[in-house]
């Protein structure tokens, strides 16, 4: 693909999916060594999420020679994140509701959400924490990669 066709969304969608892959890397990992139950463990999710992000962002301002508009930017990283989220959450739903069935059992006894967490809920839940620290991680990151030139607004134009 030319870098002129690259646009945030399709850039974000690129490394979104890249980053779930990552991800789900990870939790595979994780639970060949018996360690997906760890909820603690899920920090190191948004380590491979920030690094997701950065080089999404990386790559669009790249693709513009260095002059990238701060919302391009911005929007890269939460579409970024936000893909990765939904991506890793259907992976899970099929993980926990056909593969292995019996990690929710392991989840609900550390009694962290009750035993009334369902898949569903978790489904939830991963879509909710990623797409958050997409946002988060974007501002974050956009603060480093934006412009040298960047001005904020000082009123209404």
């Amino acid at each position: 693909m030319a870098t002129t066709h690259i646009t945030p969304e399709t850039n974000g969608v690129r490394y979104g999916l890249f980053t779930a892959g990552g991800i789900i890397l990870y939790f595979l990992i994780a639970s060949l060594f018996g360690l997906a139950e760890r909820i603690e463990l899920s920090f190191l999710n948004g380590i491979i999420l920030a690094v997701g992000i950065c080089m999404a962002i990386v790559n669009y301002k790249n693709s513009r020679h260095g002059r990238m508009p701060y919302l391009h930017g911005f929007g890269t990283g939460i579409i970024t994140g936000a893909v990765a989220a939904i991506v890793f959450g259907l992976f899970f739903i099929v993980y926990a509701g056909v593969l292995n069935r019996h990690i929710m059992d392991g989840i609900r006894a550390q009694d962290l959400f009750g035993f009334d967490l369902s898949v569903t809920i978790a489904f939830l839940a991963i879509i909710l924490q990623g797409a958050m620290s997409g946002v988060i991680i974007s501002l974050i990151a956009m603060q480093y990669y934006k412009s040298p030139d960047h001005k904020p607004l000082t009123g209404l134009e």
